[in-house]
């Protein structure tokens, strides 16, 4: 019995999208469906875990082993806003031969147009129907942790220190890290398993943040609107053609930055606008700040009233300034994945996950592969193979660990 993909299947068939706009903890109470499933699950195993207001799911592995380092594994339950989430109807493919794979009616996908699919010739893989996204982030980090869990359980004689594990809320828009209870989670370090392909170690990401606009304009009948009327929509729309063409993110790439524009929505009256801001450099990433700032006090000036405002939030910073004096973890994750027959690599994250909050906090926390792909769309596909491989490594950490004295 493949428990791990039996895992993976019944996890992605609950909707648990998370909202920017509810501004509640979790963003959306169906998260929670898959939360108190997981804490089911966990305490089946005997596994002593919990269930916190916020969405978040803890579990302890006691330590059988004195003074071996406490370990941390973290994946989130959500999944992302960007396509639909709900009546997610995966399908494998068994041998994957590089064929053009056909979705659905309207929808497929072949490796000359993505080149990811080139990176699983020969897998079984798992795709949609076409209609909504797989969920395969994170929930292929999920379903490897919680078979991590099930190894050490059936394995009580392999010596291990603390395993701790955490299943978050609202990462996905960027608050998996809000409510955090460090005060349970006592690990030495972390990893998120939240990345692409399988034998890759991430520890250096964006710098983020969130920027929310509102234009207020002068409502008017148009019949009469000439030199009176100013439209909230031609203000919002004025206000992304200020901003740098290039930084559009389908012009950018590696360590490029960008401006992405997220959310537009209003009438003639009021409109908003989102935006997340990214970049590796951080004095560039400042630079993108205080474009929209400028942008902002440009058009104010030029309307003569407060026409535009503007909330910038930061979300979370490049994880690389505090692991770079401690690269034994990243060390420590490359011998893993050696151990388990993959070579391993590292690359910079176009995007962030909650190891970069967890990171700035205290709890260093770098990035593992899962073996999923092409996230937060209709396209998105997981390798089973990959994800077998994911577990293995995950369990090598920890017997490496074991071997280490704090």
């Amino acid at each position: 019995m493949d428990y791990l993909i039996e895992r993976f299947l019944r996890y992605v068939k609950i909707d648990t999208q998370s909202d920017h706009e509810t501004h509640t903890h979790p963003s959306t109470e169906k998260q929670k469906d898959l939360s108190r499933l997981l804490l089911k699950e966990l305490q089946e195993m005997g596994i002593k875990s919990h269930l916190d207001q916020f969405g978040y799911v803890y579990g302890l592995i006691p330590k059988n082993k004195e003074n071996a380092r406490a370990l941390g594994f973290i994946a989130h339950v959500d999944t992302s806003p960007d396509a639909p989430g709900a009546n997610v109807n995966p399908r494998i493919i068994k041998n994957y031969q590089g064929e053009t794979i056909k979705l659905n009616d309207s929808l497929s996908m072949h490796p000359n147009e993505f080149p990811s699919l080139s990176r699983v010739i020969g897998d079984d893989i798992i795709v949609t129907d076409g209609n909504t996204l797989l969920g395969a982030d994170d929930k292929c980090g999920v379903a490897e942790i919680m078979e991590l869990a099930r190894y050490f359980v059936e394995n009580p004689n392999e010596p291990h220190g603390d395993i701790y594990i955490c299943f978050t809320p609202d990462e996905e828009i960027g608050e998996g890290a809000n409510h955090f209870d460090y005060d349970y989670f006592k690990a030495d370090f972390a990893y998120t398993s939240d990345g692409s392909e399988v034998g890759g170690i991430e520890y250096e990401n964006f710098n983020a943040a969130t920027a929310r606009i509102s234009f207020i304009g002068k409502s008017i009948h148009p019949g009469s609107a000439k030199l009176k009327m100013v439209n909230a929509l031609h203000l919002a729309m004025e206000f992304h053609s200020l901003l740098p063409a290039f930084y559009n993110p389908a012009f950018t790439e590696n360590y490029e930055g960008f401006n992405h524009l997220t959310g537009l929505k209003g009438e003639v009256e009021k409109a908003f606008s989102n935006y997340i801001i990214r970049n590796h450099n951080l004095s560039k990433f400042d630079l993108q700040k205080k474009d929209f700032i400028r942008i902002m006090n440009y058009m104010n000036d030029k309307y003569c009233y407060e026409a535009v405002s503007l909330v910038i939030k930061d979300s979370y910073f490049n994880m690389y300034e505090k692991l770079k004096d401690h690269m034994y973890i990243i060390e420590l994750a490359e011998q893993a994945i050696k151990n388990a027959g993959v070579t391993p690599f590292a690359s910079p994250i176009r995007g962030g996950t909650d190891g970069a909050r967890l990171t700035y906090e205290g709890l260093l926390c770098p990035n593992l592969g899962t073996g999923g792909y092409q996230f937060h769309g209709r396209l998105e596909f997981a390798s089973i193979q990959q994800m077998h491989q994911a577990v293995k490594i995950l369990i090598e950490i920890v017997r490496l660990s074991a071997t280490q004295k704090k």
